[in-house]
C-alpha cells in the first residue's frame, strides 16, 4: 500500500495578519462613511436653518410696501369712470402699491382680475350643464360655451397688454394694439350679456337659475369696469 502524501498549500487560506489589516481597513472605511454622512447631515440642516433665519430676518425687515394716500386715490379717481366704481376700488385697492400711477398697469390688473372670476364662473357652469334637466340643458351649454369665449377674448386681451410694454402711447402701433384689446374686451362683455338674456329666456325661476344669473352678473360688473379702465389708458395714454 502506498503512502498518500498530501502536500498542503500556504495561501489557500490568507495570512492572519492580512486578514486583520483587511478588517482593520474596512472597519476605518464604515466609520469614515459615518463621519461623512453625518458631515452632510449637519451641513445640510444648518443651511436648511440658515436659509429660513434669512428669509425671515428679510421679511421682517423688508415687509411688502404699504400702498400710499397717492396710489390709493390714483385707484378710487380711475375707478369713478367705471360703472361699478366701489366693486372696482374693492377689487382693486390690495394693489395699490404695485400700480402705483400706472394706467396701463391698472388696465393689464382689472383685466386679470375680470379673468379669473370668468374662468371660475365657466367652471362652475360646466359641472352645472352635466346635471342640468333636458329642457334647461340646451340653455345652460350655451352659456358655458358664451363664457369659454369670453375667457379666451379677455385672454388674448391680456396678452396684448402685456407685449406691449414697450410701446409709446399715442403711436400707430400703440392704438392699433389697444383697438385690438377694446374690441375683445367688449366682446367677452358681449359674451356674458348674452348668456344671461338666454338664461332668463330659456329657464323657469328657480335656484338654479337664479345662481347662474347672479354668477355671470357678478363677471359682467368686472368685466364692464375692466373694459372702461382700458378705455381710460387707450384714450389717455401713460
Amino acid at each position: 500500500m502506498s503512502n498518500l502524501s498530501i502536500t498542503l498549500h500556504p495561501y489557500i487560506n490568507p495570512p492572519i495578519s492580512l486578514t486583520r489589516s483587511k478588517q482593520s481597513s474596512n472597519l476605518q472605511n464604515f466609520k469614515n462613511f459615518n463621519m461623512g454622512r453625518q458631515l452632510f447631515t449637519t451641513t445640510f440642516v444648518h443651511l436648511v436653518a440658515l436659509l429660513f433665519l434669512f428669509r425671515t430676518i428679510s421679511a421682517v425687515r423688508f415687509p411688502p410696501a404699504e400702498p400710499t394716500i397717492n396710489d390709493l386715490d390714483f385707484i378710487r379717481t380711475s375707478c369713478n369712470a367705471t360703472l361699478y366704481p366701489d366693486v372696482c376700488y374693492t377689487s382693486l385697492a390690495g394693489y395699490a402699491s404695485a400700480v402705483q400711477d400706472n394706467p396701463a398697469r391698472l388696465a393689464k390688473l382689472a383685466i386679470g382680475v375680470s379673468l379669473s372670476r370668468a374662468k371660475y364662473t365657466a367652471s362652475f357652469l360646466s359641472k352645472l350643464s352635466r346635471r342640468s334637466a333636458a329642457v334647461s340643458s340646451a340653455a345652460v351649454h350655451d352659456c358655458v360655451s358664451n363664457m369659454g369665449d369670453a375667457v379666451d377674448q379677455m385672454r388674448g386681451s391680456l396678452r396684448q397688454l402685456r407685449e406691449m410694454n414697450h410701446r409709446r402711447p399715442g403711436a400707430p402701433a400703440f392704438r392699433f394694439q389697444m383697438s385690438n384689446v377694446q374690441t375683445w374686451m367688449s366682446a367677452a362683455l358681449t359674451d356674458e350679456e348674452t348668456c344671461t338674456d338666454g338664461i332668463t329666456e330659456a329657464m323657469e325661476d328657480g335656484e338654479t337659475k337664479t345662481a347662474i344669473c347672479e354668477r355671470v352678473g357678478d363677471v359682467k360688473m368686472f368685466t364692464s369696469n375692466a373694459l372702461a379702465l382700458v378705455n381710460t389708458y387707450a384714450n389717455n395714454g401713460a
